[in-house]
């Protein structure tokens, strides 16, 4: 199988491009690869239609994304193009070779007024322009027709990239206090076990990947078991974190969103329920405190 992989910058891409080596043939394209053939601008339209075509994949795989939540709301116009516009022509060029999408979205599809975790079947209401343009790309794909997957995750962090594991171990070596929001309540999800989720879904695959993904795909949560706001993710990153006599800090303290007021509104309970996904792959993410000890003692 032949798999185009964007984002292979990214922290989930990254992890992807190694999964998949079990998979398939994987084909990193982007916009800072050598190759000319495989240099893909996901906010270019032409590019993108040209690279996919020139590569002919039998699968498609997208965890590239424009991921500033709060720069999105100064610039909605290039959010919109990498999240919302570029995913449904990635499918209409995959729908015309045949080939298969999976594509990865958020929990900041939903407005966080519940407090239940959300199935893949609640309505959908994002709060701000990030959300917005993840959900316009979530049905641009749908409205192709094309085999797809869509996994909805929720806070993504690795030792790679920009996350929030990575900005509190550097804040931790420069403040002697950190004040983080403790009433937005999710599930912290290491991109490692994202990869190997996709590709424990691949390998279920028959030999035809369209088959599989126009009978058993569509949109799926998939994030950690467990739960925790972002006072509590940080608190336990500070705990298994063994470099404690190297840090500045000296105080961790819980606030309100209304105290750290960002550009961007956030949705104060965005937990998602996995369910459908262990149903129908049999899967089920670790607890998210499992995970971080993994990452940490890394």
């Amino acid at each position: 199988m032949k798999i185009l992989l964007t984002g292979v910058t990214g922290q989930l891409g990254w992890e992807l491009q190694r999964t998949l080596l079990t998979i398939g043939e994987v084909i990193p394209v982007g916009r800072s690869v050598s190759d000319p053939s495989l240099q893909m601008d996901l906010a270019q339209l032409d590019s993108i239609r040209r690279t996919i075509r020139e590569v002919k994949p039998d699968l498609i795989i997208n965890p590239a994304a424009y991921t500033a939540v709060d720069k999105a709301e100064s610039e909605p116009e290039l959010a919109m193009a990498i999240n919302g516009i570029a995913p449904g022509a990635i499918a209409q060029e995959a729908k015309q070779l045949g080939a298969a999408v999976i594509h990865y979205s958020t929990d900041y599809v939903f407005d966080g007024k519940k407090n239940t975790a959300y199935t893949e079947q609640d309505q959908t209401n994002p709060q701000n322009i990030y959300g917005k343009t993840k959900l316009a790309g979530e049905q641009a794909i749908a409205s192709v027709g094309v085999p797809h997957l869509i996994l909805r995750t929720s806070w993504v962090y690795s030792l790679r990239s920009k996350n929030f594991l990575l900005t509190m171990l550097r804040l931790a070596q420069e403040r002697e206090e950190i004040r983080v929001v403790d009433d937005q309540i999710g599930a912290p999800t290491w991109s490692r076990t994202i990869a190997e989720a996709t590709a424990q879904i691949l390998s279920q695959a028959p030999e035809n990947i369209s088959d599989f993904l126009a009978s058993r795909g569509g949109l799926y949560h998939l994030t950690a078991s467990g739960q925790t706001s972002w006072y509590g993710f940080a608190k336990a990153i500070f705990e298994l974190d063994e470099k404690k006599s190297d840090r500045k800090l000296q105080r961790l303290i819980a606030i309100t969103s209304q105290e750290y007021p960002t550009p961007a509104s956030r949705p104060a309970y965005s937990l998602l329920d996995s369910q459908k996904l262990s149903n129908t792959f049999g899967l089920l993410l670790p607890d998210w405190e499992r995970s971080l000890e993994l990452v940490m003692q890394k």
